[in-house]
């Protein structure tokens, strides 16, 4: 059985994470070996810590050279194991009794050295024997020169790894402490501490499952530079995308422009008119178990985009009082989509909308031929486009009706996610 598959037990299984401290009640061992990323493992510990989590932190000796106890001591507010002999003032037979109590083993970073011992089951400190007797989820986040990263032996140490259920992340390109650039640099944390909220997260009803998410907004041009848009951030299709990965499924994102980073782990395809997403729609949907269209797509695009930039001075110049802009409908993607679904594909549709919401959604529930509409009222404070925050009414075909107060957007798409595995599972 994989190690990831052995996480979170039954009595987790459904339980809503504390938005301020998600990893309350989890314990995490951080293992530090003796790579120059080591700095980077401070931002994991404290991280970790202040989301609530039992943090104990193991480090080789090759790693306190690098980088000293004290820090992970107080970040973590937990005495540093790094020696096997030494006696814990807080447990006893550390590496043993620490392995039963953990969520999680996080190496971070790990060497060439650590990775090889880890794949041939050699246990000579402290970490490498608190792994062999751990049978929680391993993370492996390794860093080293690329050269060492590309050796044959170093990728089959890690083929070996994975084999065993350990997730590995990264390494990435970038400049390494040689100064040269290379595949080898350690994954930044916040990609790491991504992958430590996957695995802890405490449901995976839709492992095995393939989500297709579409996020933002979309650009119709009037002429090279200037476009008619909406402002939608793109917070809520990225926040459905990210914990949609979180609960087990494959997941895609097909995003118009956002300020926003794609959540790690997630295949993204940008694009930028209608068009464009419309068209990587329906080259993915066929694939998808579900289909969550969270994205603001633009209503109308001009008929005929200017091919050169719209002077003001000419206007002026010919005494034209107004710019007169054609406007047309974009293809209705949400409608194409439910014609051309196939047999137990789930579709979710979303309704931004200004006017009587319970109204203006069951008539788009009914018009579009979608499973669930989840609408929200813009001009409500904290519930409009660009925040953090969001207060909804999902109406679902099956007769689903339930008012969503006003939460963030993580814990919305968690709501909007819980139906969808509910559906699927039937």
């Amino acid at each position: 059985m994989e190690r990831e598959q052995q996480g979170p037990g039954p009595e987790q299984r459904g339980a809503r994470l504390p938005e301020d401290r998600p990893l309350e009640g989890r314990t995490v061992l951080v293992g530090v070996t003796g790579g120059i990323a080591a700095y980077k493992a401070v931002e994991v510990v404290r991280r970790l810590a202040l989301w609530g989590a039992e943090v104990h932190v193991l480090m080789t000796r090759a790693a306190t050279q690098l980088i000293g106890e004290a820090t992970f001591r107080e970040l973590s507010y937990r005495p540093v194991i790094t020696d096997l002999f030494e006696p814990h003032p807080e447990v006893v037979m550390s590496h043993v009794t620490l392995a039963r109590r953990a969520d999680l083993l996080c190496v971070c970073p790990a060497t060439a050295d650590v990775i090889a011992k880890m794949a041939a089951g050699i246990a000579d400190d402290a970490l490498t024997t608190t792994y062999l007797a751990c049978s929680a989820p391993t993370l492996v986040v390794p860093a080293m020169n690329s050269a060492m990263y590309e050796h044959p032996a170093t990728q089959e140490n890690l083929g070996r790894l994975r084999a065993r259920g350990v997730t590995i992340v990264g390494p990435a390109r970038g400049r390494l402490a040689t100064g040269h650039e290379g595949l080898g640099r350690m994954e930044e944390p916040e990609h790491v501490l991504e992958e430590v909220r996957r695995i802890l997260y405490p449901v995976k009803d839709l492992r095995g499952r393939r989500i297709l998410v579409t996020s933002g907004p979309t650009r119709e041009p009037l002429d090279p530079v200037r476009f008619l848009s909406n402002r939608s951030s793109g917070k809520m299709g990225h926040a459905i995308a990210r914990l949609a990965r979180w609960r087990g499924a494959d997941v895609v994102l097909v995003t118009g422009p956002t300020a926003l980073e794609p959540p790690f782990g997630v295949e993204t395809v940008r694009v930028e008119t209608g068009e464009q997403m419309r068209q990587a729609c329906l080259d993915r949907a066929g694939e998808a178990d579900a289909v969550v269209m969270a994205a603001a797509v633009a209503d109308f695009r001009p008929r005929s985009p200017a091919p050169t930039k719209i002077k003001k001075d000419d206007l002026v110049a010919h005494s034209a009082p107004l710019l007169t802009v054609a406007l047309e409908p974009t293809p209705d993607i949400l409608q194409e989509l439910a014609r051309r679904r196939r047999p137990g594909q789930i579709l979710v549709g979303f309704a931004a909308e200004t006017g009587d919401l319970e109204a203006l959604a069951r008539r788009k529930l009914a018009a579009k031929g979608v499973d669930l509409i989840v609408a929200n009222d813009v001009t409500r404070p904290g519930a409009g486009f660009e925040s953090d925050t969001n207060a909804a009414l999902l109406l679902g075909a099956d007769g689903t009706r339930v008012d969503v107060p006003l939460v963030t957007k993580e814990a919305l798409a968690e709501r909007i996610l819980e139906w969808v595995a509910a559906r699927l599972g039937r």
